[in-house]
């Protein structure tokens, strides 16, 4: 779309929540055109004519990717929004300035040569997804969140910045500095009150759609929330979609059910058979352009398919896990650390070797058994993976190592890639974590700038726009993401429990007992499947001599893991799923 004063030329992916307001601040200040329609586009071109390019990039709220060539100045911007939600591909082909929101179409390039990163693909072993401002091909990279970069032309081609010329117009570490250095003065009530009044604004904007809206409903405390004000704001019921499966430890579809009758919301639901899995497979690499292997891709396609027939707009509760302190590493975390560092040396090494000597199953079955006699705070599901888990972090001498293995699957994966090294990422980098802020906000804070933008929000727009299902998400909006970074831990965590104060302003749309259960998550059994329907499959992508003529792993401790994964000694499902999803797009691909 061109501007009204034709300066500006823009190609944008995603959707401005503040427009209307924006329009209306345009009108204010007498620097509206005479508006030719009723596009959120059309008002981000006309804020450029009105204020610039990065002026009013901070004046948005909204998820997007944008490239806009600036006629006068004869400058391209390229753009990403604050949180990462919409990606954006950069590089180099040829001396030409490519750039893309999918690899798909720099691979279409004539002349890519499509070159595999080998650095890159030790680090998607590490963390199961590419980090930016990585790709998994040389020459190319990924803008980072809140970031935008700019190419001037010169002498007809566009010459390019270096890497660390790409500025922010937004940073999370200077939203946390800030939000910390004015910390919240209220009361708890007052607390409950003010997230509640956010939350509301930011789902009343996401909801503004000319298309059927729905959402996501896991029967979780993010999910559930985001649904109860949808629902509270809306005249009619929500549609409302989940996915459920046979193996009871991975279904959540019978506790969204339960929260759906609660709020009389018009709900859907799927229960997953090993045969529509087998199904998605061949068609992953097509969905996520470069390796991409959080298992919960499969599932969340499979809610994004569900949904897409019924409306054309899904919001979800991604971010509240990150914001509130969600995850388990968050409650226990620095507990951990504090132990160990009082615990003497030799003694987590015994334990972890006592851990490890009883197989995950076991372990399950002796939980089981036990599970009457243990408090609640205990009942954990795959209880014998996380203590197999537990055993790995037991030789992490400081704070950023157990970090470090906590979100690892492959612990060395250079050593795995033929001839990489291993790039450092904020995680490896402590120089890139912020001061003064306890073990718990360290985790909070590096999950936010790495595994929310790299891996969650990756799964959830990929899979749900190849089905043309566009995803909003309301906890990331940055006024809810600085709201929550002014609050104290303990309106977080609270007696060994995350997400306290998001959980309060659920209780005033649904009853506590509806939605208080151990964490699940949005997981597949990936460990039984790999044993049985899978298995054939698999076995032809790990095959040695497979992995000896690709020439990018060495085969040696992979089958080793696959042997003891299909023995039952073992659950390698996260190691070998790496290596399958990388197999199954280099098939794809090359």
């Amino acid at each position: 779309m061109v501007s009204a004063s034709g300066r500006y030329v823009i190609a944008l992916n995603g959707e401005i929540y503040n427009h209307l307001q924006l329009r209306a601040e345009l009108g204010r200040a007498g620097s509206a055109p005479i508006w030719r329609g009723h596009s959120d586009t059309e008002t981000l071109l006309a804020a450029f004519d009105a204020w610039g390019v990065v002026p009013a990039l901070k004046k948005t709220v909204g998820m997007f990717a944008f490239a806009v060539w600036d006629t006068k100045a004869r400058t391209l911007t390229l753009a990403r929004d604050r949180m990462g939600e919409k990606p954006l591909y950069y590089g180099w082909i040829n001396g030409t300035l490519v750039f893309a929101s999918e690899l798909k179409a720099i691979h279409a390039y004539p002349g890519f040569e499509a070159h595999i990163e080998r650095r890159a693909l030790a680090l998607f072993l590490r963390y199961n997804c590419v980090p930016a401002p990585w790709s998994i091909y040389e020459g190319i990279c990924k803008l980072q969140p809140g970031c935008f970069v700019q190419f001037r032309a010169e002498n007809g081609k566009p010459a390019g910045p270096r890497r660390e010329e790409v500025r922010t117009y937004w940073s999370m570490r200077e939203a946390i500095e800030k939000s910390l250095s004015k910390p919240f003065q209220g009361s708890e009530d007052e607390a409950v009150d003010e997230l509640e009044r956010l939350l509301h604004a930011s789902i009343a904007g996401q909801r503004l759609a000319d298309v059927p809206l729905g959402a996501f409903l896991s029967g979780g405390v993010d999910s559930s929330t985001v649904v109860a004000i949808m629902q509270a704001q809306a005249q009619t019921p929500v549609r409302t979609f989940t996915i459920g499966f046979h193996e009871r430890e991975y279904n959540e579809a019978e506790h969204a059910k339960i929260v759906a009758q609660h709020l009389r919301t018009d709900h859907t639901e799927l229960y997953v058979t090993p045969g529509q899995v087998l199904d998605i497979i061949p068609r992953i690499p097509q969905i996520y352009d470069e390796p991409f292997s959080d298992s919960s891709q499969i599932p969340t396609y499979l809610v994004a398919q569900l949904a897409r027939r019924h409306v054309t707009v899904a919001l979800s509760g991604d971010g509240g896990d990150e914001l509130f302190g969600g995850y388990n590493r968050h409650f226990w975390g620095g507990r951990l650390v504090e132990l160990l560092a009082r615990t003497p040396k030799a003694l987590p090494r015994i334990l972890a070797r006592a851990f490890v000597s009883i197989s995950p199953v076991q372990w399950n079955r002796i939980f089981s058994l036990l599970a009457p006699m243990m408090p609640s705070g205990w009942h954990y599901n795959n209880p014998g993976d996380k203590l197999h888990k537990l055993a790995g972090l037991f030789g992490a001498d400081r704070p950023e190592a157990l970090y470090l293995a906590l979100v690892s699957h492959w612990n060395d994966p250079a050593r795995i890639v033929l001839g990489a090294e291993e790039p450092d990422t904020p995680v490896t980098t402590p120089e890139k974590w912020l001061e003064d802020l306890n073990f718990e906000q360290r985790i909070m804070y590096l999950d936010s700038i790495t595994y929310l933008p790299d891996d969650i929000l990756v799964k959830v727009d990929r899979a749900a726009m190849s089905l043309s299902l566009e995803t909003r998400a309301p906890f990331l909006d940055h006024r809810v993401v600085e709201f929550a970074w002014s609050l104290p831990m303990s309106m977080k965590i609270r007696n060994g429990q995350g997400k306290w104060l998001l959980r309060q302003v659920l209780y005033r749309h649904v009853p506590r007992p509806l939605v208080e259960r151990p964490k699940t998550g949005f997981g597949l059994p990936i460990e039984y499947w790999l044993r049985g329907p899978l298995r054939d499959w698999a076995e032809e992508l790990l095959s040695e001599s497979r992995l000896k003529r690709e020439g990018f792993f060495d085969p040696v401790p992979i089958r080793q893991k696959w042997e003891e994964h299909l023995s039952g000694k073992r659950n390698w499902q996260y190691h070998l799923w790496d290596v399958l999803m990388f197999e199954a797009w280099l098939e794809a691909w090359h």
